[in-house]
């Protein structure tokens, strides 16, 4: 007589946690009480002014979470966003003030180039096997070298650029209705959160995106050709840093060529604590936009209360190490 196992059903709570839902729902429950807290500590937190300023924050970070988190869910990660972005913004103050095109080229020509960098970077890794931290830091070195030859290490203003700075600070929303003076730069991002996570949910691409971060191998054996979809899924990400790049030079209305550093490790710990593996395999939009909101309100609310900025950073660096050990918990559970 042979006997058979079968193994139990898992429980809806370790259904939940493989899902990652639970993370989402908890990084929201830390935005909620992050916004109670600092609304408590200080008077001036809550005030329409700041709140907007928040969003405004939210607008390049979450943006560049997006970037990121397709490029994680894969199973890889990219350490040259920030300056990517920053590149990205110096092309377009070279397009517009020094070649005196008009302001659709420039809005073309950063998103092309965001792609174009995020190409290099999947060939990289996809064809030469580099490793993706290493391609993405040589990545990041090189893009931040030439921001500086290029521009001459000297900031490229956008003054003679009519409409230029409307991008990210002006508000369609609050011409139709006052009330709601919501900058265009949150439009955006809501915009390319959206179509993000409709080519995750939606296309191809995104299927491919996923099972590349669960069992690249599996996907290669079964006949996919894994290098062209993870170049792809790198120029998509590099693409969306373009967007980055003109929200965060329209928002000072220059393109600054030593800024960028520090950005990509705010994006990434937005990812990681919005519930998507570093790992790969998981993740969500939705996630990354909740965990970018938690990186602009704790910044923002530091600030206010006038904590030192060498202290904001000691906050950041520590959100990150929980946030990965975090992850680290999460996926042992789900095994």
């Amino acid at each position: 007589m042979t006997t058979t196992t079968t193994t139990p059903p898992r429980s809806a709570l370790a259904r939940l946690v493989s899902s990652g839902a639970h993370q989402r729902l908890l990084a929201f429950a830390s935005l909620v009480v992050l916004l109670i807290g600092f609304s408590l500590a200080s008077p001036n937190f809550m005030q329409t002014s700041n709140m907007i300023a928040i969003l405004q924050a939210t607008s390049v970070n979450g943006v560049l979470a997006v970037a990121v988190t397709l490029v994680i869910i894969t199973g890889g990660i990219d350490l040259s966003v920030g300056t990517m972005m920053t590149f990205c913004a110096v092309i377009t103050g070279v397009v517009l003030t020094y070649a005196g095109m008009p302001l659709l080229l420039g809005v073309v020509a950063a998103i092309a180039t965001g792609a174009l960098c995020g190409l290099c970077s999947g060939t990289f890794v996809a064809k030469m096997k580099i490793p993706p931290f290493i391609a993405t830091l040589g990545m990041m070195l090189i893009l931040r070298g030439l921001s500086l030859v290029i521009s001459g290490t000297r900031p490229i203003y956008f003054n003679d650029t009519p409409g230029f700075s409307e991008i990210s600070r002006g508000s369609v929303i609050g011409a139709a209705i006052p009330a709601l003076p919501i900058p265009n730069g949150v439009l955006i991002l809501f915009l390319v959160a959206a179509a993000a996570a409709w080519v995750l949910g939606r296309t191809v691409l995104g299927r491919y995106t996923f099972a590349l971060g669960s069992n690249e191998e599996a996907v290669r054996l079964s006949g996919v050709n894994t290098d062209r979809w993870k170049i792809a899924i790198y120029a998509l990400s590099g693409a969306i840093v373009g967007i980055a790049g003109l929200l965060i030079a329209s928002r000072l209305n220059s393109a600054q060529p030593a800024l960028g550093l520090g950005y990509e490790l705010e994006a990434i710990a937005a990812v990681v604590i919005g519930g998507t593996s570093l790992s790969g395999g998981r993740g969500s939009i939705l996630g990354s936009l909740i965990g970018a909101l938690i990186m602009a309100v704790l910044t923002n609310g530091l600030r206010v209360l006038s904590v030192a900025q060498e202290w904001q950073t000691v906050v950041t660096g520590a959100i990150i190490i929980v946030a990965v050990y975090a992850d680290m918990m999460r996926r042992r559970r789900a095994t």
